[in-house]
């Protein structure tokens, strides 16, 4: 079980980097997505940087377990409330399952640390 949670860190690592760099530099694509979502420059800012240190801390939590729980469960958190724009702003289904799926891998992740803690 702890390969599956070094394999899922890994790619929750590479998501939340890629997704959380582009919001805490603001970048046009980062912004014009906030103003789509009704979310404040700063906010999306702020959403970036603790995914970008999510990132670092899953990777931190396979040696550390707790520290990966709470990395694990914050990015599950932030994903539920990324699940809710995207159904605020009535977007279709497709544009949801990113931040659901993310979501319930981090959810995964959580489990796998606490039965291998």
């Amino acid at each position: 079980m702890y390969i599956t949670a070094v394999v899922l860190a890994v790619l929750l690592a590479l998501a939340y980097l890629a997704a959380g760099s582009s919001k805490a530099l603001g970048q046009d694509k980062a912004l014009a997505q906030a103003d789509h979502l009704g979310v404040p420059h700063g906010v999306n800012r702020l959403i970036g940087v603790l995914e970008v240190l999510g990132a670092a801390t899953v990777v931190v939590g396979l040696w550390v377990a707790w520290l990966g729980v709470a990395a694990g469960a914050g990015l599950a958190l932030l994903m539920a409330g990324a699940v809710g724009a995207h159904l605020r702003a009535k977007d279709p289904g497709k544009a949801v399952v990113p931040a659901l799926a993310l979501g319930l891998i981090a959810l995964v992740y959580v489990f796998l640390r606490l039965a291998t803690a």
